[in-house]
């Protein structure tokens, strides 16, 4: 087939040129996951990276409920062994992002910042990102009290006093999951009520270490080298508290990496993409992995069985696919 560059990227190589049986979207757990497959199966799959290298588990200090690391692992540290394994086996992996995809013909047309590809199967595990407060000190503290994963953070603020915000179902499962570790955790909600479901909200209700401070938002997290407090704006009022705190649990909701697919591939109302037991998508030949598709458990070993997977149905699709081509043209 012929491809061409568009303008303003870089010469394409003779590799680019030739037509991908697997080109992977995304470097976190899942994608690295699914190329690690792939590329056993003897696929040299592309692993485009997007902007975070190691997906958001890269970004986590410490992964403590990962099997096979009884003493814990660095996120960044697990990101480089997952790639490293990959690699190993035969996966390409390429500092860039896709900025358009054409699932219109086959095989698929990916566009990059700095090269254009065509694969006969596309895996999407672009992730999910959760949602900022954007307050000062939420960024600097990242990772040294912020947290937007109480499973795999609430280990480190055993007897200490935290701030959950938010206040739907997740808000309140997270806040009552964090009662195991924290001496105390206060629930932060912008409104007058609650979103989160009845049941959810009367056992939060009766814990004793759990106590509510409604409409009222975060205004600034405040500490040198971990989080040592966190001042609060009674929304109504407008009055301001300073309330010491060492560590602070975001849960206003995640946004599937997945805008760019939006006519593509079927979403949910929520924007992830939508796919049955197998990963596959509404689109033949493309499959999805991770938390682009998943609401629910967002951790980083569902993340890896996602994966793996997406690659073996991909792998089976292929095969089908070219025992049929073969067929034809026998």
């Amino acid at each position: 087939m012929s491809f061409e560059l568009g303008s303003g990227a870089q010469a394409e190589t003779a590799d680019d040129r030739r037509v991908k049986d697997v080109i992977v979207l995304g470097s976190g757990p899942a994608g690295f996951s699914a190329a690690l497959y792939a590329a056993r199966a003897d696929r040299a799959p592309l692993v485009l990276t997007g902007q975070e290298l190691g997906g958001q588990a890269g970004l986590t200090h410490t992964i403590e409920n990962y099997p096979g690391f009884p003493g814990g692992v660095g996120g960044a540290e697990l990101g480089q062994l997952f790639q490293k394994q990959a690699e190993r086996f035969g996966a390409r992996v390429e500092l860039d992002s896709a900025t358009a995809i054409d699932l219109s013909q086959w095989p698929f047309h990916v566009k990059t910042y700095s090269a254009e590809y065509a694969t006969r199967t596309l895996i999407i595990a672009t992730g999910a990102n959760p949602r900022k407060l954007n307050v000062p000190g939420e960024q600097e503290l990242t990772g040294r009290g912020v947290s937007y994963c109480a499973t795999c953070d609430g280990w480190f603020f055993k007897g200490k006093e935290v701030v959950v915000v938010g206040g739907g179902d997740s808000a309140l499962e997270e806040g009552l999951f964090l009662t195991r570790y924290a001496s105390h955790v206060t629930i932060v909600h912008r409104r007058e009520e609650l979103r989160a479901g009845r049941i959810l909200r009367q056992r939060a209700e009766r814990n004793e270490k759990i106590s509510f401070r409604l409409n009222t938002v975060v205004q600034a997290i405040r500490g040198e080298t971990a989080v040592t407090s966190v001042v609060l704006r009674h929304v109504a009022s407008g009055a301001i508290k300073e309330k010491p705190m060492q560590g602070v649990f975001i849960f206003i909701g995640h946004d599937p990496n997945t805008e760019f697919l939006r006519g593509q591939v079927d979403l949910d109302a929520k924007g992830y993409v939508v796919a049955d037991a197998r990963m596959r998508t509404s689109v033949p030949g493309v499959f999805v992995a991770g938390e682009a598709a998943d609401s629910v458990f967002r951790q980083v070993a569902t993340s890896v069985g996602m994966g793996v997977a997406a690659a073996m149905t991909a792998e089976t699709w292929l095969a089908e696919r070219e025992a049929e081509l073969a067929e034809a043209g026998a």
